[in-house]
Order: structure tokens, then sequence, then C-alpha cells
């Protein structure tokens, strides 16, 4: 486990990613294990468990800016993922 804490990091202003918060939970979760596991575990804590980003990140031993980093392009790959299966991402 790490020794360091981050503060909480929000997504104010990042309206270019995909909302997955209108996902139903069963095609989130099928999403999420399509991706790499550094980015599976991410998105698993934060979008389908609802953890809070500083609890993940400690969970992970990550600092947050790399937890916001992969989280980013889970949600981006989440979207792509979506569209190929002929599903709005939002």
């Amino acid at each position: 486990m790490s020794s360091f804490f981050d503060l909480d990091i929000s997504f104010e202003g990042d309206g270019e990613l995909p909302d997955t918060s209108k996902i139903p939970a069963e095609m989130l979760k099928a999403a999420i294990e399509t991706l790499p596991e550094a980015l599976r575990s991410v998105a698993m804590g934060v979008l389908y468990e609802k953890r809070t980003m500083s609890d993940v990140s400690q969970d992970l031993g990550i600092r947050q800016s790399e937890l916001v980093s992969r989280l980013h392009r889970a949600q981006l790959a989440i979207g792509m993922y979506l569209m190929s299966q002929g599903r709005p991402s939002h």
C-alpha cells in the first residue's frame, strides 16, 4: 500500500468524455471486462463500484493523477466499445 495521499480530483469541464452514469450496470460491467487490467481495476472501482477516487488510488497504490489518467482512458475505451456494439455511450 502506498504511503501518500492526494486530494480528490474532479472532472468538471471534461465534457468530451462519455457519460457512463446512464449505462445499465450489466452493460457497463461487460464493457469494463474488455479493458486491460490497469484500466479495468480503476473503472471497476470508480465507475461500477462507485468508490471514491481517493479510496481506489490508495487501494491500487497509485497517485490520483495516474488514476485520473487511467479513468479517462477507460471511459474513452468504454465509449468506443459501446459504439462498436451499436449502443450509444450517452
